[in-house]
């Protein structure tokens, strides 16, 4: 069943309320943050409530700094369907706004928690913080709930066969690193980028070698080059191909783009939204002494992605 997704938190129908609730930014829904949901999941089957995840937009990062660098790893759309499979029945993604930003932590589990959602257990990280200045706690939480009728579980910290911890820092940082094995054992899944395919200058056309343009928006930015990926159409056919993410050296843009060439692939996808996942960095970004040579180092990567993609 797909999680429904509801985004607000005032005056819900009694149908929308009463559920075991994981709580966090979940930006990634990472293994880390499954053995959260895990938590609530193993609350809502006691109590036999719906199990739902409260997270917010947007991240309350952009909120406190508008200005920061792009950070985000996944859409609110791919939040939801990386729940599915958990067993969610429902996301409430709650607007962080100023009204958000200003409760204390006493106002947010009472306000939002209680009244609000009527939570009937509340599942949280080891190092959960919540409330205006990050005041409150998984103990300060607990205390609230039993004073306001719902339970508190805090999830361990999980590690790696390595001893790091599974986090979305660890993710943004193996990424940066173009380490994408690493991100994907955090994750439990490919890191993927979803977005609309844009025009581009259609040089690709030229080289016999089309690419599905895609602007990154507030993904963070993984190493800039050149990736063996797959991609998943709107009509749920998964496509092999190689990408090229960055602003291209040789014909530089002023923001960066994932171009994406589909192997064996025919149509029109102007205006379509596809997910691409990002298996295994090949090379970093470079320039070339014309088309001929880039058009050989092309073809040199796509046999590459072939060999890596059909292993």
């Amino acid at each position: 069943m797909p999680v429904r997704l509801i985004t607000d938190w005032r005056t819900l129908p009694a149908g929308d309320r009463g559920a075991a609730v994981a709580v966090g930014a979940f930006d990634g829904v990472h293994r880390g943050h499954q053995a959260v949901i895990a938590e609530a999941k193993a609350a809502a089957d006691r109590l036999a409530a719906p199990l739902a995840v409260v997270s917010f937009d947007p991240h309350p990062r952009r909120f406190f700094q508008p200005e920061a660098a792009p950070f985000r790893l996944m859409t609110p759309d791919q939040m939801t369907r990386a729940l599915a499979p958990l067993g969610v029945d429902r996301l409430y993604l709650l607007p962080f706004d100023a009204e958000m930003a200003g409760m204390s932590d006493r106002d947010f589990a009472d306000q939002v928690l209680h009244q609000g959602l009527g939570v009937v257990h509340a599942a949280v990280g080891f190092d959960f913080t919540f409330g205006k200045g990050r005041s409150g706690s998984p103990q300060a939480l607990a205390e609230y709930g039993r004073e306001m009728g719902f339970t508190v579980s805090a999830a361990q910290r999980v590690d790696d066969a390595d001893g790091l911890k599974l986090s979305s820092s660890a993710v943004r940082e193996a990424l940066k690193a173009g380490d994408m094995d690493r991100a994907a054992a955090i994750l439990g899944r490919p890191f993927a980028i979803q977005a609309e395919v844009i025009h581009g200058d259609k040089r690709g056309r030229e080289i016999g070698v089309p690419t599905a343009n895609m602007a990154l928006g507030d993904y963070m930015r993984p190493a800039y080059g050149i990736y063996a990926t797959r991609t998943r159409l709107p009509d749920g056919r998964v496509v092999d191909g190689v990408s090229s993410l960055g602003v291209r050296p040789m014909f530089r843009t002023e923001t960066p783009m994932l171009e994406a060439w589909l192997f064996d692939f025919d149509g029109d996808l102007y205006g379509q939204t596809l997910e691409t996942e990002l298996i295994a960095f090949l090379r970093p970004e470079a320039a070339f002494d014309g088309l001929d040579a880039l058009k050989a180092q092309i073809d040199a990567d796509a046999a590459a992605a072939r060999a890596i993609l059909g292993a």
